[in-house]
């Protein structure tokens, strides 16, 4: 049965470059160690969960501005430079920030399907392939904002990545419920009353994961609780009226920044070459050819052997 894999590509990566040692170094001296665990979880990943389409949804702006004119804390923290007419600079470490060009070079060598959008994050990339892909879904990240495209009806997942590729756990609307106590259409709403420090979003001050829970379940969404708030009759206490009152300003913008946009105009997944195949020919023969003079080990091996089995 056909099946979409959505990778947060940055997020794997950064979890391979610290979780494969960098001693592991081409001729060069240039590390390797994220590509190699990028690719070795590419290949664990489409055969372990019957991937037949795959898309590397990239960053083609990790912070965008957008974003940050409404909030202009978003990912502040984050940033290594501005630059003027250009999107921010991450903080991303020189032996990962060299690997990427590499990365983006063995994807396209493999034929995986690699999509960005300007102006936008890999988290939206996501949002609309998943919203619109017409197949089912597994979304794999270690980011928590993607538990808001969970959505059982569709058959959307989340291979959720935060505990390790040892630990995977596949989220469902019962999963998120349970950690929670939210669904995950309500995410978006309760991670914009909680805050996330990650992202440099306040959140309302006073209100924590219970509480923002607790609301949720009683109002349904952030528009139900407000409209509460305004209404002297809601039995809303006049603490959390308080609060929502201070956070006002915060409250008119969040949203937009919190919830994953779902509507860009994206390549279909025909377009995009999502659709698994082995690869052949002379970009395989290139890729071999990279295994050795890059010290990649039997990584490339590995995933040329996943995409084998896709034909």
């Amino acid at each position: 049965m056909p099946r979409l894999m959505l990778l947060d590509t940055a997020s794997l990566y950064f979890r391979a470059f610290y979780g494969v040692p960098d001693t592991i170094r081409r001729a060069d001296g240039t590390p390797v160690n994220a590509v190699r665990g990028l690719l070795d979880m590419i290949a664990r990943l489409t055969a372990d969960y019957d991937a037949t389409h795959l898309v590397a949804c990239w960053d083609d702006d990790w912070r965008p501005q957008w974003r940050v004119d409404l909030i202009p804390s978003y990912k502040s923290h984050r940033v290594a430079e501005v630059v003027a007419g250009a999107p921010d600079l991450e903080v991303v470490p020189d032996a990962l920030e060299a690997q990427i060009p590499m990365i983006r070079r063995v994807l396209g060598l493999a034929g995986i399907a690699v999509v960005g959008a300007a102006g936008h994050e890999a988290d939206d990339v996501v949002g609309t392939y998943a919203s619109h892909a017409g197949l089912p879904v597994d979304v794999v990240t270690g980011d928590r904002d993607l538990f808001q495209v969970i959505d059982d009806t569709r058959d959307v997942r989340v291979i959720y990545t935060a505990r390790g590729m040892k630990n995977l756990e596949v989220l469902t609307d019962a999963v998120v419920v349970g950690k929670y106590r939210v669904l995950p259409g309500q995410y978006a709403d309760y991670a914009t009353l909680r805050g996330d420090t990650s992202d440099g979003l306040p959140g309302v001050s006073g209100i924590g994961e219970k509480t923002a829970a607790s609301l949720l379940g009683e109002y349904g969404t952030l528009d139900g609780l407000l409209a509460a708030a305004t209404d002297s009759g809601s039995g809303l206490s006049a603490s959390v009226r308080s609060k929502l009152a201070a956070a006002a300003d915060y409250l008119a913008v969040a949203p937009a920044v919190v919830k994953v946009v779902r509507d860009l105009e994206l390549p279909t997944l025909e377009q995009a070459g999502a659709q698994l195949h082995p690869a052949v020919g002379d970009p395989r023969a290139e890729l071999e050819r990279l295994a050795t003079e890059w010290n990649l080990g039997g990584s490339v091996r590995r995933l040329l052997d996943a995409l084998d089995l896709r034909h």
